[in-house]
């Protein structure tokens, strides 16, 4: 954020690959958009917030002056660190910028009228780029979103393809959905589903209520899978390195920390045990050695492991990472941070504690 804020990201960060890159030269173009977008996407709610201590209010100051002038930079075409909003990849992180927008509002809103019109055609360049036929879909929509949140222009076919496909086709039972035609065991229901689902459709329900059936259905089906993640983090934060994208480190509970934010845990899920479990998995993901010499994201999940990773990583989609921090954005005296530290279930379980049991959800489309 400092960096973008002055013009210099291009300049200092470095961009590292998985082993099994597919090219160089085009990952390495689209890079500083992927950190500055995710990075961004999970500092909103917490810019968004107000009060604190003097020392948070100090540092939210900061942030919110190097996220003004970021945004300034990566839009403005004369600047040294423009980014790229053509592409494939570019879809993905606009939709993370888009994203990030909407969790903060005050970003908007005090963005003058020359950057709100050159972040209005950053997001219409992405237009022009197809997504696959996957969970792509909600990256268009979550722009589209951003277009209607705000009163602009939108896409309402975009919006309305997503949330049919996700909702009618793509649920395949107990809080999960498939990404695209076929269901894979991996963390894309809460690195990307999930999140963006619930957003697109709280969004739009507040525009015209035209998807209440739809909200309530993902409702149910985000509670789940929030039971489901919980359930995933060890009794020493750690989970299981399933899938593609692992080397997302805490981005993997992306879904957990989100459904955290807005206050809508299932009753059997606690707030102080949700705030423990992911503590533990901070703690676990984003320590020293997940870092550089220089303090930049290293590509692995438990260190330096640039094998697990796949061929479109880099640098920049570590920064992912930062959506563990969502909770932020609940006031420091919301039962989130105020309740006294409970145990999360990994650990009632594991330490001989009598622990509900689990149970499918069976959810009817």
């Amino acid at each position: 954020m400092e960096n973008l804020a002055a013009d210099r990201l291009k300049e200092t960060m470095p961009v590292e690959f998985a082993d099994k890159i597919d090219s160089r030269e085009s990952r390495q173009k689209v890079a500083y958009l992927e950190a500055f977008g995710r990075t961004l996407c999970g500092i909103a709610p917490w810019l968004q917030t107000e009060g604190g201590s003097i020392t948070e209010q100090t540092l939210r100051s900061q942030y919110r002056s190097w996220a003004l002038k970021a945004v300034e930079n990566a839009v403005n075409p004369q600047t040294k660190d423009y980014m790229q909003w053509r592409g494939g990849q570019p879809l993905v992180d606009a939709s993370f910028v888009a994203y990030a927008l909407i969790r903060c509002p005050w970003l908007w809103q005090n963005s003058s009228e020359q950057v709100k019109q050159q972040i209005r055609e950053a997001f219409i360049l992405t237009r022009e780029t197809i997504p696959v036929y996957s969970n792509w879909i909600l990256f268009s929509g979550m722009i589209e979103a951003f277009f209607c949140k705000y009163d602009l222009d939108y896409d309402a076919v975009r919006l309305e393809y997503a949330i049919r496909e996700f909702t009618q086709h793509w649920y395949v039972g107990d809080g999960m959905y498939s990404d695209g035609m076929q269901f894979n065991m991996d963390y894309y229901n809460s690195i990307v589903i999930h999140p963006f689902l619930s957003t697109i459709l709280e969004v739009l329900n507040t525009k015209d209520k035209r998807y209440q059936k739809e909200k309530q259905f993902e409702l149910a089906a985000g509670q789940r899978y929030a039971q489901i993640q919980e359930r995933l983090i060890n009794t020493d934060g750690t989970y299981p390195a399933l899938g593609r994208s692992i080397v997302y480190r805490s981005g993997v509970f992306h879904h957990l920390a989100n459904i955290s934010l807005t206050k809508q845990l299932p009753d059997n899920l606690k707030a102080a045990q949700v705030r423990c479990a992911l503590t533990a998995v901070i703690k676990k993901t984003l320590t020293e050695r997940s870092f550089n010499k220089k303090g930049w994201l290293n590509i692995g999940l438990y260190g330096q492991q640039p094998s697990l990773a796949d061929f479109y990583i880099t640098t920049g989609s570590l920064y992912i990472a930062s959506t563990i921090f969502l909770p932020l954005g609940l006031s420091a005296n919301d039962e989130f941070w105020t309740s006294p530290a409970q145990p999360w279930t990994a650990v009632k379980i594991w330490t001989g504690q009598n622990t509900e049991a689990d149970h499918a959800l069976d959810l009817k489309k």
